[in-house]
């Protein structure tokens, strides 16, 4: 579509307005044809999200020889099948992870540095500010997106994902001997 390379250009120009043009055009059939592959909406909408995300991101770079929608349409397939891929590949692991421990029961020793690694990042989660201890915990342990935290705390996603990079810094910093 003509005006698709037209508003193409206007993005790659930092023009917001053209960007939430494009984004209103397609979001919802994107979203549509996202779960042709993937069961659930709101898997779908992240990644429909993170695309547009990434070509905002990159739209000084941004180079499509061919149809906007096209190149959209793609990247969503592309995304949907890497995310399933990715689901396949923990899910593969979680089943071996639980056939390991059931023909290898953990040792008395293993047990016991398991249970000081976990007082270690108990006590390191502690020492975090309540917020991004919690931010962390609806996260890591939870399993909560950052658009839903964000959303539960009333903050922005891009404060979340700056939480987030700060308690895993500070928790990196925990020496594993």
């Amino acid at each position: 579509m003509a005006e698709d390379n037209l508003i193409l250009k206007r993005i790659k120009n930092g023009e917001i307005k053209a960007f939430e043009t494009l984004f209103k055009r397609y979001y919802e059939s994107l979203c549509r044809y996202g779960l042709t592959y993937i069961e659930t909406i709101e898997e779908v909408e992240e990644i429909v999200q993170e695309l547009f995300y990434k070509m905002w991101k990159s739209r000084e770079n941004l180079e499509i020889t061919f149809s906007v929608k096209a190149y959209l349409y793609g990247a969503v397939r592309n995304n949907s099948l890497q995310y399933l891929e990715h689901l396949h590949i923990k899910q593969n692991y979680k089943e071996s992870v639980m056939k390991s421990d059931r023909i290898n029961p953990p040792s008395p020793e293993e047990e016991l540095e398991y249970k000081e690694l976990n007082e270690r990042i108990d006590k390191a989660l502690d020492d975090l500010p309540e917020r991004r201890r919690e931010i962390f915990t609806m996260s890591r342990f939870e399993g909560l997106k950052y658009s839903e935290i964000a959303e539960k705390l009333n903050l922005s996603t891009k404060t979340i994902e700056a939480e987030i990079t700060k308690a895993l810094k500070e928790l990196r910093k925990l020496k594993v001997e």
